[in-house]
């Protein structure tokens, strides 16, 4: 299933399959993905969305087929190559993923510094990412003093803060309410509108149809239908 015609592409998925064992966690799995597009893949628990989403990062392989990310062909690459293919995403989790023992400050500050970000310039960067998602004024609060929607907060600061080409997110708004599940959506289309593409897995429908776009629906490891939905007015 190709993309716009007008556009290029940064994913690309060819008869991948996921196997543990017997089981067909994906099977048969092609699609592309534009640069810059802003996609949804859907579909109910235990469709394979997670799973889809580690294969793009190589959190696993493939058992099949190819994936190629920004043309670098995944089973082709040596290990000693995956942390530079990483550096290509931002990743934000359902569960936030945070260091417990870290501030709001220091858990973005570490993937600052793994960047490169020279030493002088750390400071302000990591305070920029602060006000971005709206969160300078709990730099110092450690993660179990903020509630779900300012830890997802902390948690795609830390996902942009290495400017990555492609931002995936897992279910990034499935333990929040409505209002913070709003706030995480608009922060993932602001740097989205920067030029990133950003692909988000999920099963809720409602923040698909206020966003708007294509979305691939998943069901038992397949891929069921690849659609685009209008954007509610």
């Amino acid at each position: 299933m190709g993309v716009y015609d007008n556009q290029g592409v940064i994913v690309q998925l060819f008869h991948v399959y996921k196997c543990y064992g017997t089981y067909n966690a994906l099977t048969d799995i092609t699609f592309d993905v534009a640069d810059n597009e802003f996609l949804f893949i859907s579909g109910p628990s235990g469709a394979g969305k997670t799973t889809l989403l580690k294969l793009l990062y190589m959190g696993e392989t493939a058992s099949q087929g190819n994936i190629i990310i920004d043309g670098l062909n995944l089973s082709r690459i040596s290990r000693s190559r995956i942390p530079f293919l990483r550096r290509k995403f931002g990743i934000i989790f359902q569960d936030y993923k945070l260091i417990p023992t870290k501030t709001a400050y220091e858990n973005i500050a570490l993937v600052v510094e793994a960047v490169g970000t020279r030493h002088n310039l750390i400071k302000k960067k990591v305070n920029s990412l602060l006000r971005t998602v709206g969160m300078d004024e709990k730099s110092g609060a450690l993660p179990k003093s903020l509630s779900g929607g300012e830890q997802q907060r902390i948690a795609v600061a830390r996902a942009i803060a290495g400017n990555p080409k492609i931002i995936i997110a897992d279910e990034p708004t499935g333990s929040l309410d409505a209002e913070s599940a709003d706030k995480i959506m608009s922060l993932l289309k602001q740097y989205h509108s920067r030029g990133a593409t950003v692909i988000i897995a999920t099963h809720d429908t409602g923040q698909i149809r206020k966003t708007g776009g294509r979305v691939i629906i998943l069901k038992q490891g397949q891929l069921e239908v690849s659609t685009i939905i209008p954007k509610l007015d």
